[in-house]
Order: structure tokens, then C-alpha cells, then sequence
């Protein structure tokens, strides 16, 4: 596996923070993306704002292409598509999308939010995740799991690579592959491969354990798994 390989990334839930910031650092680390939005003309203004804040890039190799187009369009366009969106009306979106053939990263978190805090949703009884959900309703794509636990406001507003690392979960080598050498775009290092799919029901709520220490100490936290030496 190799960091080197360029891809061409869409973006679905690309007019969200989360979406956009994963597509201005995918963009910064020379990919190239198609952010999503069931408007294009909203994704084309998006894609707009991010090519502009690649503009004041400095240090960096060259940089991808950034456009917006609709969420079919999108995907139609891409061989790699990041889902980015709320859980809420998840399931409608992904099985109206032509992914078939497709390796789909899901970072999608079922949360839920009450006076409590943050909390994860459970899924099919504790036995499902969105990731997993993602992969039943397109069944002829490969769907792994990443970026779940990546701060919005750290992609878009960190100068620098995030000191984390990037979790990957999935059931085909290949397809985690894609998704841990696109987090070089984000940490300056691969991802880490975290095991099967079905652990995509571990990392998806852990979000809200982030959550709850980012209201705690007024921070934007993330996870560094240590151990592995460098590079991973």
C-alpha cells in the first residue's frame, strides 16, 4: 500500500463540516474531490469556499481539483465516495445512490443528544452500525468504516496534519486500503487497520465519548493509537 496513489473522491454530505473538511484535506493532499449535496448549485458554492481556502495553502504539493455537482452525479463521477451525512434519513439516501462498484468509507455516527450529552444510537438491536447498514442496502459496492472520530473544525481550521491517527474497519483489504492511504491527507501517515466491519459498531459511538471530553476541557480531541512505531 502506498500514500502516493491519487483518487478521485466523492463527497456525499459535502456542504456539512464534516464533508467539506474531509474534502478540503483530501483536495490539500492532491486528490481529487466532487463534493455532493442534493443541490448542485449548493455543492457548487461549497466546492467554491474550499477551493479558495486551498488557495492559502503554502508548503504543500500540488493540490487536487474541487467541484460540486448532486449527490447522483457526484458518485457517477468517482470511483472512491465518502458518506458524511446525518444518520437521519441515511438509509433512504445510500440505497437511491448508484454505488454499485464502488468502495464506499462510511463515517456516518448515529448519535442521539439529550440533556445528558452525547450518546451513542443502537443499531439493529446492537448488532448493526451505519457502515454495516450502508453495505446490506448496497450490496454490489464494499463499504468499510473511517474518519468517524476526525474534529470538523480541526480539517478545516488546523494549519497543519491532525496529530491522530485514523481508524479503518472493513471486511476487503483493498478497499481499506483506499481509505487508510486517504488518511494521509489528514495525519501525514496511513491509517490503521482496526479489524473487521462489524467493529464499525464500536467506532461510530465512541464519537460521543469525544464529544463529552471536547465539552469538558473546550478542546477538539481525537484518537492516537500508540505501540505501532512509525510509520504504521
Amino acid at each position: 500500500m502506498t500514500s502516493e496513489e491519487k483518487y478521485r473522491v466523492a463527497v456525499i454530505g459535502g456542504t456539512g463540516p464534516q464533508g467539506k473538511g474531509l474534502g478540503y484535506r483530501f483536495a490539500r493532499g492532491g486528490h481529487d474531490v466532487v463534493l455532493g449535496s442534493r443541490a448542485a448549485e449548493k455543492a457548487e458554492g461549497i466546492a467554491a469556499e474550499v477551493r479558495d481556502h486551498l488557495g492559502g495553502t503554502t508548503g504543500a504539493g500540488p493540490v487536487g481539483s474541487v467541484s460540486g455537482a448532486s449527490n447522483a452525479d457526484a458518485v457517477a463521477q468517482c470511483d472512491v465516495v465518502l458518506l458524511a451525512v446525518p444518520y437521519d434519513g441515511h438509509d433512504e439516501l445510500v440505497a437511491s445512490l448508484p454505488l454499485a462498484g464502488k468502495t464506499v468509507i462510511s463515517c456516518v455516527n448515529p448519535l442521539a443528544f439529550d440533556k445528558r450529552g452525547a450518546h451513542g444510537r443502537v443499531i439493529n438491536g446492537g448488532e448493526g452500525s451505519a457502515a454495516e447498514s450502508a453495505q446490506e442496502l448496497a450490496p454490489e459496492a464494499t463499504v468499510v468504516g473511517a474518519f468517524h472520530n476526525v474534529s470538523a473544525v480541526g480539517l478545516w481550521e488546523e494549519p497543519g496534519f491532525l496529530d491522530e491517527d485514523v481508524i479503518v474497519v472493513g471486511d476487503v483489504v483493498g478497499a481499506k486500503q483506499v481509505a487508510m492511504a486517504l488518511a494521509a491527507s489528514v495525519t501525514g501517515r496511513v491509517g490503521i487497520d482496526g479489524g473487521k466491519l462489524r467493529l464499525a459498531r464500536q467506532l461510530e459511538p465512541f464519537t460521543a465519548v469525544l464529544i463529552s471530553i471536547n465539552r469538558k476541557y473546550k478542546v477538539h480531541s481525537g484518537l492516537r493509537i500508540t505501540g505501532l512505531g512509525e510509520p504504521h
